[in-house]
């Protein structure tokens, strides 16, 4: 008389367990695929930041050395500029990371020359080239 009992209690409990497994892995799951949106997402927004940066000293530049206007081209305005791209591109990747350290360096022996130099402008540039091409490297190979 409790065979039938205990058979469809033991039945109970595998579905049971089955159900706590599904729902623990399904929860598991969706934490991860979250942690790594959110992750994604701030690469996104520091990498278009850095972007937006990146244009603007560029166009500092330019202003600097073609139009010779050393108040809307100030150099020392570049540093606050470059800094900026440095502290975001830690939160990029560490390869963005990397090329916007190379640009603080290339910035730092070439920044005083920007008025007046080519080959310091082209320097800058080829610089800024490189920190916008690994951004995109980075977006492009996003989850």
């Amino acid at each position: 008389m409790n065979s039938p009992f205990q058979s469809k209690f033991k039945i109970y409990q595998i579905t049971l367990i089955f159900s706590m497994l599904f729902t623990l892995l399904g929860f598991s799951y969706n934490v991860w695929r979250m942690e790594i949106s959110e992750q994604n997402n701030t690469i996104r927004i520091a990498s278009f930041e850095m972007l937006v940066e990146l244009s603007s000293l560029e166009q500092l530049i330019y202003i600097a050395h073609y139009d010779k206007d050393l108040e809307q081209g100030n150099p020392r305005k570049g540093w606050v500029k470059v800094g900026l791209i440095t502290d975001l591109s830690v939160l990029a990747d560490p390869t963005v990371e990397q090329t916007a350290k190379n640009l603080t360096k290339i910035w730092s022996s070439n920044w005083e020359g920007i008025g007046r130099e080519q080959e310091a402008v082209e320097r800058v540039v080829k610089g800024i080239d490189s920190v916008r091409a690994e951004i995109k490297r980075v977006l492009k190979s996003l989850e």
